[in-house]
């Protein structure tokens, strides 16, 4: 018999036979060729940076897809109070924001004018439309109706949406983590999360210090909090990061969806999902 890590075959042996399927590949596995064939480019004569540009967002959509079904996993395991695992998957999506941070500035790669050969092609499509992105904002608890109107011509988008707008988010089941762990967390505080007023949070605020006061005694939930407040950060980030691309490389132009660009952009950086989280801050005092 030949040696198994000599790569050698004894013929008088038994035959070899690959791991697992033999009728499957890396290529097969991965749907290379359709993956490959997707990239449809609309300027006429196909402009080279065309291909960056939607290699990049099919990416982001790909990664929004990871991040919902993680969320979802991390939703599942706050609903039985298994901390620590909710707390894994957080901090995947977590890593995950980190990267897309840093993906939106290989767009900095094409010049102003460079994007502007086949920029016209795009309209009237905009990452505005991105049905993946506002389900992971209605996921986190930032709801809002008056984007559904956008996907009216995309009913199984709209589906998805008003579904998510009907189902605990993940901050109605982290406040329910809380209480089901003896925190005295308002009914409300989902609510109030969504309030412009800071005060109509100080209940909310007040039930939850001590952990951030004695880590120690709460660390897993501690650990937790923490990582949504990072994920939080992170969509933030990817805001900012986001508007300063657009800026770079369009500077004040109208949106190809119609909105007004870097105007709107910068009207969403003070979105956050847990808001008490961050305030929470204000009010510690030396242990």
């Amino acid at each position: 018999m030949s040696c198994p890590y000599s790569g050698k075959h004894d013929p008088s042996g038994p035959a070899l036979k690959p791991y697992g399927r033999s009728d499957i590949t890396y290529n097969t596995y991965l749907k290379i060729e359709e993956l490959t064939s997707l990239q449809k480019l609309q300027s006429e004569p196909p402009h080279h940076d065309e291909m960056l540009f939607i290699v990049i967002h099919q990416a982001y959509e790909l990664w929004f897809k990871l991040i919902l079904g993680e969320i979802k996993v991390a939703m599942d395991h706050m609903k039985k109070n298994e901390v620590l695992r909710a707390h894994h998957f957080v901090k995947r999506c977590v890593e995950v924001m980190k990267l897309l941070v840093q993906q939106i500035h290989i767009l900095e790669t094409m010049t102003p004018v460079e994007f502007l050969e086949f920029r016209d092609r795009l309209m009237p499509a905009s990452g505005f439309q991105s049905s993946q992105f506002r389900e992971l904002e209605f996921v986190a608890g930032l709801k809002d109706e008056k984007y559904l109107v956008f996907f009216d011509n995309e009913p199984k988008a709209l589906a998805a949406l008003k579904e998510r707008l009907a189902a605990p988010d993940l901050r109605d089941v982290y406040f329910d983590l809380l209480r089901a762990n003896g925190f005295k967390i308002p009914k409300n505080a989902a609510e109030t999360e969504r309030s412009q007023n800071p005060g109509d949070r100080e209940p909310t605020i007040r039930a939850l210090l001590s952990i951030y006061q004695r880590p120690d005694d709460n660390l897993p939930l501690y650990l937790l909090t923490e990582k949504l407040v990072e994920l939080d950060e992170y969509l933030g980030l990817w805001r900012i990061h986001h508007i300063n691309v657009v800026e770079r490389v369009i500077g004040f132009k109208q949106g190809t969806g119609g909105s007004s660009g870097v105007s709107y952009l910068k009207s969403t950086t003070t979105k956050k999902a847990f808001p008490s989280l961050w305030e929470a801050r204000t009010y510690l005092e030396k242990v």
